[in-house]
Formats: structure tokens, C-alpha cells, sequence
């Protein structure tokens, strides 16, 4: 796809789209057009039914995404406008991949720092390299920090730990995320590409529909109950149970070999 700057990548490969902050130099600082940018690779991965799975991830080796790019505030986030505009499209961002039907997975190394943050907790996995950095520095900056970014934060590690991220302000270790949860799995720097690899590949193999189903349950339930339509998670395990996948499934088991699943 065509996108209206180079410091975001899209990449379509093996049933996975990849989204890929490439501002190394600046250790993958956002500014406004990338995150405008990536509300739109979303939503294009959403919408191809060759993807299967939507990784993000950071270009170079040095971080996730370290942030918002602070050098463009002046330009981007001085005036009451800019805010508004930067603020926008950093929810459609962080929306669209919260929302995203299909599986996310962050795949973090490095300085994962403030948005990038706010990024790994849209996912639904993260995997994560040893030397990985965690942290929201808003105390720092004097920066607001809005409710939905710190519901999905509480989300992930729970009120206790959500406090102390913020309140400190200060930077943990991947073994730290580990323990609060923030983290599904940590490995040694040398084995995050294969790992992260083997678990595209194992989500591309199974069940479309199923994982469709559990995602927009878990969606859903994300949702204060009475905004939660529960009707649309019920049509979509009667889907799985009449698609031409299920039978594929009850045959490849009888017959002892691994089911080719093709989403209906």
C-alpha cells in the first residue's frame, strides 16, 4: 500500500501483515503522520483475507518504539489544535488495533517507552526480547494521559502495577513485565525472531473462524456490559460450527493428518 511517509513500513508475507516503526535513528519516536499512517495499515491488514496475523514491531535493534517523537511537540502538540489533532490520531491508532479481528501480536526488543507501550497493550500477545525497556515517562513531561490508554494498561497488569508504572515514571525490565504480566513471553535476544516466527506460523495454521470468534469475544467483554453485544459473539460460534473449516477439522483429526483451514 501507498503510504504518505517512509518511517512506516507495511509488509504482507506468509498469511502475516507487518507493521514496522521505522525511525531508528530516533529509536522509533511517532510522530503524527506515522501514527496516521498506521491506523491505515491496520486497517488495510483487517481487511485482506490472506492476513491471518498483524505483528508490529520496531525497525533496527535498538527499540520498539520509544515514544512520541518529543523533538516535533513544538509543531505537533503546542497549541490546543495540535493536541487535538495529534491526540486523534493516536486513538484511531491505538483503536484500530485494539479492535483489529485478527490476532496481534507486538514483538518488542529494545526501548518499548510511553506510546510504545500504549501500542504493546492494543495487542493481543507480546513477545519479548531480554533487553527489552518498559516504561510511561507522562510524570516526567507533565503530559496528560487519557482514560482509555490507562484502562488498557490496568487491563494487561492490573490496577496495583498500573499505578506504579505511572506514578514512577520510571523504566523496568523485561523480567519485571514478565511478572506483572505485561509480558506473555520473554527470550533471549538471539531466538525473538524464530520465536516470534513460530508463532505466526502456528496462529496461520489454525482455525480462522474460531480465532475470529474468541477475539471479538474478548473485544466484547473488554466493553462495560451493557455496551456488549453479545449476540454477534453467538452468531459467530454458530458460524464455526456450520463452516466447511469445522468439517475439515473433525476429518483431519480422524484421519490423523493437519487440517488445511481456509476460513469458511
Amino acid at each position: 500500500m501507498q503510504l504518505a511517509t517512509d518511517k512506516m513500513i507495511a509488509r504482507k508475507a506468509g498469511g502475516a501483515g507487518w507493521m514496522i516503526f521505522n525511525n531508528p535513528a530516533r529509536h522509533n519516536a511517532v510522530s503524527l503522520e506515522m501514527w496516521e499512517a498506521a491506523a491505515a495499515i491496520i486497517e488495510d491488514f483487517v481487511h485482506d483475507d490472506g492476513i491471518r496475523v498483524i505483528v508490529v514491531t520496531g525497525a533496527g535493534e535498538k527499540a520498539f518504539v520509544a515514544g512520541a517523537d518529543i523533538s516535533r511537540f513544538e509543531s505537533e502538540r503546542a497549541s490546543e489544535g495540535a493536541v487535538e489533532r495529534y491526540g486523534a490520531a493516536t486513538d484511531r491508532a491505538f483503536a484500530a488495533l485494539a479492535n483489529a479481528s485478527k490476532p496481534t501480536i507486538a514483538k518488542i526488543r529494545g526501548y518499548c517507552i510511553g506510546g510504545g507501550v500504549g501500542l504493546a497493550v492494543c495487542c493481543d500477545l507480546r513477545i519479548v526480547a531480554e533487553d527489552a525497556r518498559f516504561g510511561v515517562p507522562a510524570a516526567k513531561l507533565g503530559l496528560g494521559y487519557g482514560i482509555d490508554g490507562v484502562r488498557r494498561l490496568a487491563d494487561v497488569v492490573g490496577p496495583a502495577y498500573t499505578k506504579e508504572i505511572f506514578y514512577t515514571a520510571r523504566q523496568f525490565s523485561a523480567a519485571e513485565a514478565e511478572r506483572m504480566g505485561l509480558a506473555n513471553r520473554v527470550v533471549p535476544v538471539a531466538e525473538l525472531d524464530a520465536f516470534v516466527d513460530g508463532y505466526i506460523e502456528t496462529i496461520v495454521a489454525n482455525a480462522p473462524l474460531t480465532i475470529a470468534a474468541v477475539k471479538r469475544a474478548m473485544v466484547e467483554l473488554m466493553k462495560d456490559p451493557a455496551e456488549r453485544d453479545v449476540a454477534a459473539c453467538d452468531r459467530m460460534v454458530a458460524d464455526c460450527f456450520a463452516s466447511a473449516d469445522y468439517t475439515e477439522g473433525r476429518r483431519a483429526f480422524m484421519e490423523k493428518r493437519k487440517p488445511a483451514f481456509r476460513g469458511r
